[in-house]
């Protein structure tokens, strides 16, 4: 990177923490005024910088307006699906990636087992609200009126004698979810199948998608399946890092 554009750039956190004048700014990079007043110049000229009228310079409103549409045009799936598939690899189970838009829970990606039995999810095809664990992950993460006001829309069919039977159980079961961070469907949607789940994460924290590894009895008991967490959340952690930017792309541990 030139030396220009390195200066030009190491103004913007700069700004990020308040507002600065021109001896400020020229002081942190450690050049002359007139170079500081050059690269600001020029960040004004793109509406990455303002000038107040105290002279002094604060980040402008079309950084913010570009990161927005950086945020919007972000494809988790395109991000994740690298990280489902060696996950897939590495354990040889069912992953899923799911995201919720109106009210549903949908499935967004699957990598499927490397053994015979298929389960019946398909990208694109809601999941059951009330037990997946991912449905759980993602309505965990809503705002406490938002999470009460779902449960008691929802209805809260029997799937098996292990499903959630009551808004009131439902709300609990998100609580826990909140607090350790991820999640499980242990013979709550099918009998047979087990499912543990992490969650997807943007730069502001919040929970913008769910993964989980899913497998039958017969291949897996629950507890061998809960044994897979560590490396589940490390999946998803991998993921949200290289989905919100926080850190550079590594691949996931196996």
């Amino acid at each position: 990177m030139s030396q220009t554009v390195d200066r030009a750039l190491s103004i913007l956190p700069l700004l990020a923490e308040g507002p600065a004048d021109l001896g400020q700014v020229a002081d942190r990079l450690g050049v002359h005024k007139s170079t500081a007043l050059r690269l600001l110049r020029t960040l004004h000229e793109h509406g990455l910088v303002y000038r107040q009228s105290d002279q002094r310079y604060r980040l402008g409103a079309r950084l913010f307006a570009l990161a927005q549409e950086a945020m919007e045009n972000l494809d988790v799936r395109e991000i994740a699906h690298p990280h489902l598939v060696r996950l897939n690899e590495s354990c040889g189970h069912t992953v899923h990636l799911a995201v919720y838009e109106e009210n549903e829970v949908l499935y967004i990606d699957k990598v499927e087992s490397r053994y015979p039995v298929r389960m019946y999810s398909r990208i694109g095809k809601p999941v059951a609200i009330t037990v997946a664990a991912v449905a759980k992950l993602l309505l965990a993460d809503l705002p406490e009126h938002e999470r009460r006001a779902l449960a008691e829309k929802l209805d809260y069919p029997m799937y098996t004698s292990r499903s959630t039977p009551h808004p009131a159980a439902f709300l609990r079961e998100l609580e826990k979810v909140r607090e350790q961070g991820w999640a499980t469907d242990l013979g709550g949607h099918e009998e047979s199948i087990n499912c543990v789940a992490a969650p997807v994460r943007g730069a502001d924290g919040r929970v913008v998608a769910a993964m989980s590894v899913s497998a039958p009895n017969v291949v897996v008991t629950a507890d061998e399946l809960l044994t897979l967490l560590p490396l589940v959340r490390r999946t998803a952690d991998a993921i949200s890092s290289e989905y919100s930017g926080r850190t550079p792309v590594k691949d996931t541990p196996a």
